[in-house]
């Protein structure tokens, strides 16, 4: 005789409940959308004519899901610059490991620090002065921004060494490349016509050129 239909390997109904994946895809897709609006407003108006209240109300969302999310001001800007300064260090990190002269290495590290600096983050940091952080931030950002400038340093030590570039001066020649592409951050428009890698790499050609051997 035929019983009642087992539930026991029924599928189970969809739950109206989020899992802790989604949970946690959420809650970073919400401090994600939290960040790209700050770091826009920084880079618009500056830091300090800046508020959280102008940021929250550009979301539609409250202050204190502002600091839920990322905590007050500083800890906003703190994770702002970080964002823009560690893909640098990756690049420069990468760059040292890959195949070709020095030259070579040093302008792909190039083009990637031209194009992070045309990013919302990348903008930040360039933007970004010391006096906007407390003292304990602001020896950290100069730390980070540090360890970027000695490894270019380092890239073009290479390059000198194998001879693909001529002999300079390492130090003014770390300030000339990356004063040179970090102006971009100020006058770039995003909207503008030209692809962000389209431009990164004409500026460095046009450095590079500068360095190159000429024999």
């Amino acid at each position: 005789m035929p019983g009642r239909p087992s539930t026991a390997s029924s599928p189970a109904a969809s739950s109206p409940f989020r899992t802790r994946e989604e949970k946690i895809r959420e809650r970073e897709e919400k401090r994600e959308a939290v960040l790209r609006a700050a770091v826009r407003m920084f880079n618009a108006r500056g830091f300090h004519a800046t508020s959280l209240d102008d940021v929250a109300a550009s979301l539609g969302i409250s202050k204190p899901t502002i600091y839920h999310y990322l905590g007050n001001k500083e800890q906003v800007l703190i994770e702002c610059v970080t964002r823009g300064l560690e893909p640098l260090r990756l690049a420069a990190e990468a760059a040292k490991h890959e195949p070709g002269s020095g030259l070579d290495r040093l302008r792909r590290f190039l083009i990637h620090y031209a194009q992070i600096n045309m990013d919302d983050f990348g903008r930040c940091v360039v933007r970004t002065g010391d006096e906007a952080l407390s003292s304990d931030a602001a020896a950290q950002f100069r730390a980070r921004k540090r360890d970027i400038d000695l490894a270019l340093r380092g890239l073009i030590e290479d390059a000198i060494a194998d001879g693909s570039i001529a002999p300079v001066d390492v130090k003014m020649a770390a300030f000339a490349l990356a004063g040179a592409l970090n102006w971009p951050a100020r006058w770039h428009d995003p909207a503008g016509p030209s692809p962000v890698d389209e431009i990164a790499a004409s500026l460095v050609d046009i450095l590079i050129n500068g360095l190159a051997r000429r024999d």
